[in-house]
């Protein structure tokens, strides 16, 4: 085989060895300006930062970000752009007291541990006194995130199809009702909430496995609005609202103009029903134990507490950092008082609200909880593997929003299979403690398996400390 090397080969070799050799001779020649260049602004920030009387100084912001955090500055300017409301996303970056200082306590020789091969039984029971109670297989349900309000089509569908293959409930959340979410379903809670769609149709009714009136949630409550253009399309339609009317959410669902309503409000979805479980979901406040007691006087079969750590698609500051009473706090509240009333049996307790770990799920189950809405945990899980989609340009949510442009990017078999393993991860763990414990069933979870580390902690649980 012979290799002809024409004149035009030597050139092009000739050419590319220049400039090699000049790009070379200007790395050698600009790398000890540039550092010199660089080296005289550093010099001369420095000078500026170390003499400048401080309202002159950069460095005021230091201090000034110490003093009312970056956040706060960083609203301050949102603020100043529109002069309307603001709203946050994800929830309160706030940290409250909650489950951190309070550690399980097994028996080492006077209790053996259970065996790797031994079953635990996660099952739970939603409204046993129900005609149709709701049953899940594991203590997490995927709490509600709204379609249109909040999420998207793909978004709902994914955590529809995980709650399924996880044998455990999804939530409509507030937004209208999205046939597409209810087919990919297994078990299915539908919302009663405080907008023009809230009542639903006796289809929707029909379709669900537990009904939840939805008065409030840990970061929200009362009256709010979305201007359309956030709402445009099929949410829009599916709503009944007209292409340029604003969504405004009531203080309480079609039907409750006044506190008298209730009774016949409750009377008439009962029979709507159809034997369904109906649980009332409420934000977590000082007033929870007039709120429980009008729970227990209307007959719900379950009650959800939400508490202040709850997140939300896009609310106020104000309702997510300065309203409501920790989770922890509420729990051991809604206990006491339900085991006072001696209904706990009869009623169902759901907790919710900055639950993130297996750890904070199962002491919530030990201090008396029946099951855990998870929210925050399957809405990040849901993007696992695809944030390079849209980062570093735009955040992650981006992905799952309902008003957003990249909403369409999300792959719902690959979203859906990511929250399935984080929630299947999450209730190994949990079994793998109980087995530790010596415990069988979540029924035999007390707070006698639990010790406090700080005198706060023992006090609002009544768990003993370990001084």
């Amino acid at each position: 085989m012979q290799i002809t090397i024409t004149s035009s080969f030597w050139m092009f070799l000739i050419i590319v060895l220049l400039a090699l050799q000049l790009l070379l001779v200007i790395i050698l020649i600009i790398k000890p300006i540039l550092r010199y260049l660089v080296g005289l602004q550093i010099r001369d920030f420095i000078e500026k930062l170390l003499s400048e009387k401080y309202t002159q100084n950069l460095m005021e912001v230091w201090p000034a970000g110490k003093r009312i955090s970056v956040l706060n500055i960083l609203e301050i300017g949102l603020r100043s752009q529109s002069g309307k409301i603001i709203t946050r996303p994800i929830g309160s970056p706030k940290k409250f007291p909650g489950f951190d200082n309070l550690m399980f306590s097994p028996h080492l020789m006077t209790r053996l541990s259970l065996p790797e091969s031994a079953r635990i039984n996660m099952q739970v029971t939603i409204g046993p006194k129900a005609h149709k109670p709701l049953v899940i297989n594991i203590p997490i349900m995927i709490g509600a995130m709204a379609y249109g309000i909040a999420l998207s089509e793909e978004a709902k569908r994914a955590l529809a199809r995980a709650a399924k293959t996880l044998q455990t409930s999804t939530c409509s959340g507030e937004g209208p009702f999205l046939p597409e979410e209810r087919m990919e379903a297994g078990k299915y809670v539908l919302q009663i909430s405080r907008w023009a769609w809230g009542a639903r149709t006796k289809d929707q009714i029909d379709s669900a496995d537990m009904l939840e009136v939805q008065m409030g949630q840990g970061s929200d409550m009362g009256s709010v609005s979305i201007e359309a253009l956030e709402f445009q399309g099929r949410a829009q339609e599916l709503s009944g609202l007209a292409p340029d009317e604003v969504a405004i959410a009531f203080p309480a669902p079609p039907g409750i103009q006044k506190q008298s309503d209730w009774p016949g409000f409750m009377k008439s979805l009962r029979k709507r029903s159809n034997g369904i479980p109906i649980a009332l979901k409420v934000m977590a406040t000082g007033h929870l134990e007039d709120d429980l007691e009008a729970a227990i006087r209307l007959g719900f079969d379950a009650v959800i507490i939400d508490g202040a750590q709850g997140g939300s698609h896009a609310t106020t500051p104000i309702k997510q950092d300065d309203f409501g009473i920790p989770s922890l706090v509420a729990l051991i509240r809604a206990v006491n008082f339900l085991n006072k009333q001696r209904v706990r049996d009869q009623i169902s307790l759901i907790v919710a609200g900055g639950y993130f770990t297996p750890g904070e799920c199962l002491k919530a189950i030990a201090l008396g909880a029946d099951v855990i809405y998870m929210a925050t945990v399957p809405l990040f899980a849901l993007t696992h593997n695809q944030v390079g989609k849209v980062i570093p340009w735009e955040p992650p949510s981006t992905l799952v929003f309902y008003d957003s442009p990249a909403k369409s990017k999300l792959d719902i078999d690959q979203a859906a299979t990511s929250v399935v393993n984080t929630l299947t991860s999450m209730v190994l763990e949990m079994e793998e403690a109980m087995r530790s414990l010596g415990k069988a069933s979540l029924k035999e979870l007390s707070a006698d398996d639990l010790v406090a580390m700080d005198s706060l902690s023992a006090e609002v649980t009544g768990v003993k400390r370990i001084y």
